[in-house]
């Protein structure tokens, strides 16, 4: 049984489809990644998943249970969204002791102390929240939706708004909340570095329907049409040696970058020909390697078609 199962899943507003026939799943002990544009149901598909809004059509399980009429399945899960969830008029301590009532945390406060010492707001305790930064009520946030040690967590955009700093430490939590709490992370973002950083598979969700669905590690090794870099023992040789590689037939297209030239290949097998012809063409060679696609690649090839329409 998979950490999170959705089959066929649809559902429109106003005679407008949001989703149409979303099908992914989520292994145990995963940080997935749920990527797609701003409106493209991201959220919404969270909302089914958590039994608040229900189908169109389609199922959508969560530990092999329909939250929208188990109890005891919800009582396993915790949801961050992108509001916190927390009281700005009492402590850091007092969100979280509040919170632990309403979950039946047992020995409550070691578990509060364990979790203001992750999320580093130790020192922080007492303080009030409305008087701390959007990150580090983030990361509050993030220790109230996993105080009562849910299997699954689900995030929405949990570094929107956020600065670059603030986007890093939350990053890192994740990661580390992972690691520590052994549970699966349900990570729905817009932040591509980040999901590249820490998931393990991702979905890319446009145009109302899953237009890719992989492990990271595989959507981004652009095995079936490899990426090279080539750098030239003299860099002012570049654009001459691009208007080369263009004319050959095996090169799908050949741009030049901060490295060197990015050179894309329609056959696998042909890195040894390019070095040839480049040799050939009195080019001198320092260095061929090859290149992996960035997830930002990936997700702009399958977001553009569906956004113009698809």
């Amino acid at each position: 049984m998979n950490a999170v199962e959705v089959r066929g899943l649809s559902r429109s507003f106003d005679g407008r489809d949001i989703l149409r026939d979303v099908s992914f799943t989520v292994g145990h002990g995963e940080i997935f990644g749920y990527l797609g544009p701003n409106g493209a149901g991201k959220t919404t598909t969270v909302r089914i998943l958590l039994g608040l809004l229900a189908p169109g059509a389609g199922e959508a399980r969560v530990l092999g249970r329909d939250l929208a009429v188990d109890d005891d399945a919800r009582a396993r899960v915790g949801v961050l969204f992108e509001n916190n969830g927390l009281s700005d008029r009492m402590s850091a301590a007092g969100n979280l002791a509040y919170y632990a009532g309403l979950y039946g945390v047992e020995d409550p406060a070691e578990r509060i102390d364990e979790l203001l010492t992750l999320v580093d707001l130790a020192d922080r305790r007492n303080d009030l929240v409305g008087t701390f930064s959007t990150g580090m009520k983030r990361k509050l946030g993030i220790a109230r939706a996993i105080l009562h040690r849910p299997e699954v967590v689900f995030l929405d955009e949990p570094s929107s708004g956020l600065d670059p700093g603030a986007q890093r430490m939350v990053r890192d939590l994740i990661s580390e909340l992972s690691r520590r709490e052994e549970m699966t992370v349900f990570l729905n973002s817009h932040h591509l570095d980040e999901v590249q950083r820490i998931c393990s598979s991702v979905a890319i969700l446009a145009g109302g329907r899953i237009r890719a669905f992989d492990s990271v590690a595989h959507l981004t090794a652009a095995s079936g049409r490899p990426v090279v870099t080539v750098a030239l023992a003299d860099p002012g040789e570049s654009a001459r040696a691009r208007e080369e590689i263009a004319r050959l037939p095996f090169v799908a297209g050949c741009e030049m970058n901060g490295e060197g030239l990015l050179c894309t290949l329609s056959d696998p097998g042909a890195t040894p020909d390019l070095i040839a012809a480049l040799v050939g063409a009195n080019f001198r060679v320092e260095e061929v390697r090859r290149s992996s696609r960035s997830l930002e690649d990936i997700y702009l090839e399958h977001v553009a078609p569906a956004e113009g329409g698809a």
